[in-house]
């Protein structure tokens, strides 16, 4: 009876980690070993600047990997993030500070752990500059990864602020 309770627990933790907000912009999926994990690729479109996608790839631990190594809360930190141009550039009204604006977050544990991208406008080099990374309440985390996009030379419409 114990180990049925366990079980359906299990269970319904997994499913509502597996519904943490996942899978609105999947755009790609494949296994990459035998128990299940997968890395999944998603398109976000910076609300902010119109002709800009992002793909950010990330693993999601499958359930076999989940009872093998007893953590059922939450996935690995590991995110990639590649931005391109992908139609004509309009910026809204973004934060020009040094510490950006997120753009996209998604959880990534049951309760403390997100993923979030961050856009940074570099003034001087006329660049936008993506920032993938994980964060934590309590431990932030080291790894995270950076795209950019070059504005130098394009035609880039601008929001009127004021």
């Amino acid at each position: 009876m114990t180990k049925t309770l366990f079980y359906a627990c299990a269970l319904i933790a997994l499913s509502l980690v597996s519904a943490c907000g996942r899978g609105e912009n999947e755009v790609g999926e494949f296994k990459n070993d035998w128990v299940g994990n997968e890395i999944k690729v998603e398109a976000l479109s910076d609300p902010k600047v119109e002709g800009v996608t992002c793909h950010l790839s990330h693993f999601d631990r499958g359930f076999w990997d989940r009872v093998a190594k007893g953590n059922w809360f939450e996935d690995p930190s590991n995110a990639s993030i590649a931005c391109r141009q992908t139609g004509p550039i309009a910026i809204g009204d973004i934060d020009m500070g040094k510490d950006g604006e997120e753009v996209f977050s998604q959880r990534i544990s049951l309760v403390f752990k997100s993923m979030a991208v961050r856009r940074i406008y570099d003034a001087q080099n006329e660049t936008l500059i993506y920032v993938a990374y994980s964060r934590r309440p309590v431990e932030g985390s080291a790894k995270m990864a950076i795209s950019t996009i070059s504005l130098y030379g394009q035609t880039v419409t601008r929001a009127e602020t004021g």
